[in-house]
């Protein structure tokens, strides 16, 4: 015959084990609350043939919404641009409550780095050392993805009519009516297409030609950082907030 005593010890067994089990069911619930229940954002490498690309390639991917659309950003076609580069790693991977999903393509350039002089010259071998591997890695990871949108950062040393400005090399396309719905919804940011870009013909224009609308952050280079900070949280959230047919 059960005593009464263990009767009573059994019980409190159970309500500990039913309380502590409804415990770590509210901390897990609580935890995915936290974290939106997304999935974890990753590093990959997809080019590391260093000795004939002369850099490599990598991506972050799932920043953000993963039940959102799917944006790219590409960083690193041309290398001395990097400060504006580093200014989108900074912001975008920690920012919370995104709409979209979002993956960054991050081009290394490994030789021929300072061949950029005062960004006046086509042929300079590290900004062409960048745009090979954009047009042989990237292009054809974005145009093979469900990719709603590429943005290809930039600066410049001010030779434009505008310092910081958005643009597609691509007329008339989707890449122009979203590059002009970022800069509407942007204080500091205007929509303005100088007459060529060198790295169009490797990146944007084949992205736009082949069913990926794509356009062009400009940045100052020579903007201090704090300027940097604050036009590339506007790009962030303008981006974040535009309407996808």
């Amino acid at each position: 015959m059960i005593k009464k005593e263990h009767i009573i010890i059994l019980l409190l067994v159970v309500i500990i084990s039913l309380l502590m089990f409804a415990m770590f069911s509210l901390s897990a619930q609580k935890e995915e609350t936290k974290t939106g229940g997304y999935s974890p954002v990753t590093y990959e490498t997809i080019a590391n043939d260093t000795a004939s690309d002369r850099g490599f390639v990598q991506v972050i991917r799932n920043i953000g919404n993963p039940n959102g659309e799917k944006i790219a950003y590409v960083v690193g076609v041309h290398p001395l641009e990097n400060q504006t580069h580093r200014t989108l790693l900074k912001w975008l991977p920690g920012t919370d409550d995104l709409n979209y999903n979002y993956d960054i393509y991050i081009i290394n350039v490994t030789e021929d780095i300072g061949h950029y002089g005062d960004g006046s010259s086509d042929d300079s071998q590290g900004r062409q050392n960048g745009q090979n591997l954009a047009r042989k890695y990237v292009y054809p990871e974005i145009v093979d993805a469900d990719y709603r949108l590429a943005i290809d950062i930039h600066s410049n040393v001010g030779a434009y009519q505008y310092k910081t400005f958005v643009f597609s090399p691509t007329k008339e396309g989707g890449g122009e009516s979203l590059a002009r719905q970022v800069a509407e919804k942007c204080e500091n940011i205007t929509y303005y297409a100088p007459e060529s870009t060198t790295s169009g013909p490797y990146l944007t224009i084949p992205l736009n030609e082949n069913g990926v609308p794509a356009f062009y952050l400009e940045e100052y280079s020579f903007a201090p950082q704090e300027v940097k900070d604050m036009h590339m949280l506007e790009l962030i959230f303008a981006v974040d907030n535009l309407e996808f047919d």
